[in-house]
């Protein structure tokens, strides 16, 4: 079985937007995870494909250190504009060219949190599909796998068969640290660089990433409760304009 795995590189959310530092996607590294969970103790190939600039190779790496087999790096400029669409369409494109039994993705980014690309290419690639997968089993007499889904009103559970795309949540697993040994069998292992083909498909462009304004601290009231219960209500009445 040959998993293909969509990742990409984002700002790192965890700290300042502003620092520069960038990371694999959250919801992608569970796809990973979910990849190497089914598939550990077969012969089974977990492809990557990444699109974005020559930094990016430092991602595919640890994706990588992590257990994947091998990946494609479809190198953009930094000037190149790129949305859900044009990404889409630049692996609809390569996955024409390859035979793949599973294509997994990261539900969305935490760049954009738009949540578009998956369902853009499954439809692409007329595949069955299943959105913010929180499990996944193979089902040796089904030939497929069965997707648990968190929908809105609670889990549900499909049968997807051969080929199929799955997007996935973070909440499915908690994706493993590469150990010294991955990340040293990491550095061996094959990523076959190709230059992004922008074909202007983008109709959207972003300008920048700013930090929210920062919070007013919190203001503690002293003293006994109906003495905080009192003073509550007079800011209540006097600073916010509620009553």
């Amino acid at each position: 079985m040959k998993f293909l795995v969509c990742i990409k590189q984002v700002p790192d959310v965890s700290g300042n937007v502003n620092s520069g530092r960038m990371v694999l996607n959250a919801y992608d590294a569970s796809a990973v995870e979910a990849a190497l969970v089914l598939t550990e103790g077969t012969d089974s190939e977990i492809h990557l494909v990444l699109i974005g600039p020559d930094s990016a190779k430092e991602t595919i790496r640890k994706a990588l250190a992590m257990g994947a087999s091998s990946a494609v790096h479809f190198v953009s400029a930094e000037s190149d504009s790129m949305d859900s669409g044009s990404i889409a369409a630049q692996l609809a494109s390569y996955c024409a060219e390859i035979q793949f039994d599973i294509v997994l993705c990261g539900k969305q980014s935490q760049d954009t949190d738009a949540g578009l690309t998956g369902g853009m290419l499954a439809a692409h690639l007329k595949l069955p599909y299943a959105t913010n997968a929180v499990g996944l089993a193979y089902q040796d007499s089904y030939d497929g796998i069965v997707v648990t889904r968190q929908g809105d009103s609670g889990q549900e559970i499909l049968q997807l068969p051969l080929p199929c795309l799955v997007t996935c949540s973070n909440d499915m697993n908690n994706p493993r640290i590469p150990s010294l040994k991955g990340i040293m069998q990491a550095k061996k292992k094959s990523i076959d660089a190709r230059q992004f083909e922008n074909n202007s498909l983008s109709s959207t462009r972003i300008l920048n990433y700013e930090q929210p304004a920062a919070r007013e601290p919190a203001r503690m009231l002293e003293g006994e409760t109906e003495e905080k219960v009192t003073a509550l209500v007079l800011a209540l009445v006097q600073e916010s304009g509620i009553f």
